[in-house]
């Protein structure tokens, strides 16, 4: 179904403004903007998969390192000196049901932002007083989990792959970015943490064919 007809009642269902990125980009051809919307959500499809594994293998190695620094329930620690932003993050997942104990559980409902925020150099505990993510996070136990690698270049990297991800997440258009240079920056990231999960994510992923396919082909997705 790539006719004008079939634009006009996407366009309908969809709304006109979010299909005018996408009639922009086929130069008003309405039958090419069909093909655009497509390959879109076909690449966000194929980004699910490596940008899932990212997210599982960075937070449970942060977990890990944190764990040993400052017991397996760092999260409830003073002495990791969290921010407002990360304490509000996870009174709110405790509220929600969390347990306590279930530090598993606890890691897996906490958010890519709250893992990248730990990256950064932190905000405030309270008025008046900053934390020190370099001093409390970093320099004892996550730095372990990214061998080798700056914390702002990690924090960095991280940050990029979530606001990647948000944009699939909420149905945004990415296909105009460089997406094949965030793949091999997404798999940069994986290796920095375990060269065999990137190995696997190299061998499953659909994304270097859906990047390579020819538009005339993102019909289906």
């Amino acid at each position: 179904m790539t006719d004008v007809n079939t634009f006009y009642a996407l366009e309908k269902a969809f709304s006109p403004e979010r299909m005018q990125t996408y009639l922009d980009a086929a130069r008003g051809d309405r039958v090419t903007a069909l093909h655009h919307y497509a390959r879109n959500a076909a690449l966000g499809a194929a980004f699910h998969g490596p940008l899932q594994a990212l997210e599982v293998v960075a937070r449970n190695a942060m977990h890990a390192q944190l764990a040993k620094r400052y017991g397996n329930r760092w999260y409830m620690n003073p002495a990791a000196g969290l921010d407002g932003n990360a304490r509000a993050s996870i009174s709110s997942a405790l509220k929600l049901g969390v347990r306590i104990r279930a530090s598993e559980q606890f890691v897996a409902s906490m958010s890519l932002g709250f893992w990248v925020r730990l990256l950064s150099r932190g905000g405030y505990i309270d008025d008046g007083l900053k934390a020190d993510y370099d001093r409390t996070l970093w320099r004892p136990a996550l730095h372990k989990a990214f061998p080798g690698r700056p914390r702002r270049v990690v924090h960095r990297r991280l940050d990029r792959m979530r606001q990647l991800r948000n944009r699939i997440a909420h149905h945004e258009p990415i296909f105009g970015l460089d997406l094949k240079e965030d793949y091999e920056s997404l798999l940069d990231a994986v290796g920095w943490i375990s060269s065999d999960v990137r190995a696997w994510i190299e061998h499953h992923s659909r994304l270097p064919a859906a990047l390579q396919a020819p538009l005339s082909a993102s019909s289906r997705f």
